[in-house]
């Protein structure tokens, strides 16, 4: 088993908070990890990308090739876009819904949306509004790892609840679940 995740959207978003999650509870249930980061400008609404790498087995890099990912995971729509030549063939996109317009040309949300549709395995998330179901309208990156999840058959869910829990334990752990409960694609 190999997954290679793309985490990628805007500072201040918790992509790296995400990437966290997901590399603590694939530890957590025996599997390799291997992960880079790149912060750019993300103190001013800049791009934030990580490079997840979950296996089985020996990983030999940090950085997923071209080509290569199993997911792409953004939390905005357009970065969701920005980094689809890493996207392997049988891969999928799943994105935020809420797009972060911090650029003056910034494409009309209707033609993003178009444009993430055309991939065989897309999934667009009403995020915000999950996190504010869940009674934390911070949360939504909890909403995005809860939807990344379903790409992680392997890791059980209370070993994701456990690692939330213990990241959040002095910022609102059970809203934080919840939320990352309710991006489950199974919701």
């Amino acid at each position: 088993m190999k997954k290679d995740i793309i985490l990628a959207g805007v500072g201040g978003q918790g992509v790296l908070s995400i990437a966290a999650v997901l590399a603590r509870a694939a530890s957590a249930a025996g599997l390799n990890v291997r992960q880079s980061e790149v912060h750019g400008m993300a103190q001013r609404g800049g791009a934030v990308l990580s490079h997840l790498r979950i296996a089985d087995a020996g990983i030999a890099c940090d950085l997923i090739p071209r080509g290569g990912a199993s997911l792409i995971l953004s939390m905005e729509l357009l970065e969701g876009l920005r980094y689809t030549a890493f996207l392997a063939p049988d891969g999928a996109i799943v994105t935020a819904s809420e797009p972060v317009v911090n650029i003056e040309n910034y494409p009309d949300r209707e033609a993003v949306v178009a444009e993430i549709g055309r991939f065989s395995a897309s999934r667009i998330v009403e995020a915000s509004a999950l996190a504010k179901q869940a009674g934390n309208p911070r949360a939504v990156n909890m909403v995005m790892a809860g939807a990344a999840s379903g790409f992680l058959p392997e890791i059980p869910l209370a070993v994701f609840e456990s690692v939330i829990r213990d990241m959040f334990a002095s910022r609102a752990p059970a809203a934080n679940v919840e939320a990352f409960r309710l991006g489950r694609p199974e919701g």
